[in-house]
């Protein structure tokens, strides 16, 4: 059985008629690894993370997830894959018609957990980004951080073999930062691999895990992964 939770071949990327995005990023991130996706503004992190959670298609190159060529499989399967990552999206993506804990609780309602078991984790994962006297507002009453903190506990709740996180710290201060890589830590000590692309200099500074680094298009370093 593969260690492997996503390898990625000599990928390429261009939008339209610009600029290429990547070219010949090739690297492996191992099942229960954590890594740091680094890089300037427009070095093409989003972009990389997109690609891993299957909402964009590369335009060179390979990409396997859980084993699967992901250019070549059924498009059926798709759904069953994306059940397996969380993610962080910079821009939140909640529901603006669900309350706060509906948002949260949806993954596990997917999955087919019942309605108060549901509501009952949603809850606890609330508390734990200090939301927990939010359950029952609705999105458009939070600050951005707030949302911040909504959309990491719904991409955690259902303990996904991925979380990708885009720039997951950026509308919080460093002390919810710190508690938030802790909540990323304690994922991955459950097994799920980890990319967090940041410009944060305390994440990136006070901890220890390796950097993927872009720059000009392709992967500067790739340390050995740090698997715990």
């Amino acid at each position: 059985m593969s260690n492997f939770i996503a390898q990625l071949f000599d990928l390429g990327h261009q939008y339209e008629e610009g600029p290429e995005i990547f070219k010949g990023v090739t690297f492996d991130i191992e099942k229960s690894s954590f890594h740091f996706l680094t890089g300037s503004s427009g070095s093409g992190k989003s972009t990389l993370l997109r690609m891993l959670y299957l909402g964009l298609k590369p335009t060179w190159g390979d990409i396997q997830l859980f084993g699967e060529n992901t250019l070549k499989m059924n498009p059926s399967l798709i759904p069953l894959i994306r059940q397996k990552i969380g993610v962080v999206f910079q821009e939140f993506k909640l529901l603006d018609h669900l309350k706060v804990v509906d948002n949260v609780s949806l993954p596990l309602r997917v999955q087919g957990v019942d309605a108060r078991r549901s509501r009952k984790q949603a809850q606890e994962m609330l508390d734990w980004v200090g939301l927990g006297d939010s359950l029952d507002v609705y999105p458009a009453s939070l600050s951005g951080g707030q949302k911040q903190r909504v959309a990491i506990a719904r991409a955690v709740i259902v303990r996904p073999q991925l979380l990708l996180a885009d720039e997951p710290t950026g509308n919080v201060d460093d002390e919810m930062a710190m508690k938030l890589l802790y909540l990323f830590e304690e994922l991955n000590r459950m097994g799920a691999a980890v990319i967090i692309a940041t410009h944060n200099p305390r994440l990136l500074n006070e901890s220890s895990y390796p950097q993927l680094t872009l720059t000009e298009g392709t992967i500067l370093k790739l340390p050995k992964s740090r698997v715990l």
